[in-house]
C-alpha cells in the first residue's frame, strides 16, 4: 500500500476546486498541497496572514520571516499578500473561505469535532480552528482511521468539543465518509480494504452507500 499520509492528501486534494480559497490545519493537510493538478489556480490563505502560500521553503533557503500558521518554513506564490491577523480572521469569519483541511484526534457522527486537546497532554492548541470550521464553506478532516487500534470516528466525542456540527466530510486512508443528517455515510472504500474491516475501526455506525465506490 502506498503511504498512508499520500493517500488522505491525494483524495482530499480531488475535492478542492480551481479557483478556491483553501485554508490547511498543521501536519497531515498541509501535504494536500502538494497534489493540486497543475492547471488548477488554488489560493492557499494561512491564517498567521497572507494569501498565497506556497510549498514548503527548501533546507537552506529558509526565509526566517516566513512561517505558516504551524511556524514551519515556506514559500509565497507571485501575487501573494500580507496582512495582520484581524485581517486574517475577518477573511475566515466572513465566509470567504471555500474550505479548510484540518487534522482531528475525534470526530462523532454528527460531524462533532474535537482536534485541540487531550487532557494533561501538551498539544499546539486551538489556533484558528474554532473560527475556520464555523466559517469556512465546507470543513473536510483528514487524518488517520484509528490512533494505534483505538476508534476515532465515534458515536460521541469524548474529548473536548472543537465545534460541533461543523464536519461535512472525513477521509481516511481507509475511506471517505460524508457526515450528513442520517449519519455517517460511506461514499468511498480504499479497495485494500473490506466494508466490514471499516465497520470494525469505526466505532459510529456506518450507511453504506448504495453508490459505494472505491477511492480516487
Amino acid at each position: 500500500m502506498a503511504d498512508i499520509k499520500e493517500i488522505i492528501a491525494r483524495r482530499v486534494a480531488k475535492e478542492l476546486k480551481d479557483g478556491d480559497v483553501v485554508n490547511l490545519g498543521i501536519g497531515l493537510p498541509t501535504m494536500v498541497a502538494n497534489y493540486i493538478p497543475h492547471d488548477y489556480d488554488v489560493t492557499f490563505q494561512s491564517e498567521n496572514g497572507f494569501l498565497g502560500l506556497g510549498t514548503a521553503a527548501e533546507k537552506g533557503k529558509e526565509d526566517i520571516d516566513l512561517v505558516n500558521a504551524g511556524a514551519q518554513y515556506v514559500t509565497v506564490k507571485p501575487g501573494a499578500m500580507f496582512f495582520d491577523s484581524a485581517t486574517s480572521f475577518g477573511i475566515i469569519r466572513g465566509g470567504h473561505v471555500d474550505a479548510t483541511v484540518l487534522g482531528s484526534l475525534q470526530v462523532d457522527q454528527e460531524g462533532n469535532l474535537a482536534n485541540w486537546i487531550i487532557p494533561g497532554v501538551m498539544l499546539p492548541g486551538m489556533g484558528g480552528a474554532m473560527d475556520l470550521v464555523v466559517g469556512a464553506k465546507k470543513v473536510i478532516i483528514a487524518m488517520q482511521h484509528t490512533n494505534k487500534g483505538q476508534h476515532k470516528i465515534l458515536k460521541r466525542c469524548t474529548l473536548p468539543f472543537t465545534a460541533l456540527k461543523v464536519v461535512d466530510m472525513i477521509v481516511t486512508e481507509m475511506a471517505v465518509l460524508e457526515v450528513t443528517e442520517m449519519g455517517l455515510v460511506l461514499t468511498e472504500i480504499n479497495p485494500e480494504y473490506t466494508v466490514e474491516q471499516v465497520r470494525e475501526a469505526t466505532e459510529a455506525p456506518l450507511i453504506i452507500s448504495p453508490h459505494l465506490k472505491d477511492m480516487i
